[in-house]
């Protein structure tokens, strides 16, 4: 029997089991960031409108309820989500170029 054959075949073995369930987790949080991707995009568009800025001046002024979430009219919740987005696409952007070129 020839072990470094036996190993090199573990090894690759160790590979394919890994790059599968990577895979697997790759393909669920790209479903699940396409569902909600409408839903990104209109808050993005949301945070940049004069809507926005009518109701963070309206939270500033007291008229919301207090139990009312408003993490949206934060200054930084909605801005750093989209430097968030921006990141990982260029993250993403150099992930697929670096595999087209190994295939």
């Amino acid at each position: 029997m020839n072990q470094k054959r036996v190993e090199r075949i573990s090894r690759m073995e160790m590979n394919l089991d890994e790059s599968q369930k990577a895979m697997e987790k790759l393909a669920a949080a790209m479903d699940q960031y396409e569902a909600v991707q409408a839903k990104y995009y209109k808050l993005a568009r949301y945070y940049g409108s004069s809507l926005w800025l009518e109701d963070y001046e309206a939270d500033e002024a007291g008229q919301l309820p207090s139990e009312l979430k408003r993490g949206v009219l934060s200054e930084d919740g909605v801005y750093n989500l989209l430097l968030e987005h921006r990141e990982l696409m260029k993250r993403l952007q150099k992930i697929v170029l670096r595999s087209l070129e190994e295939e």
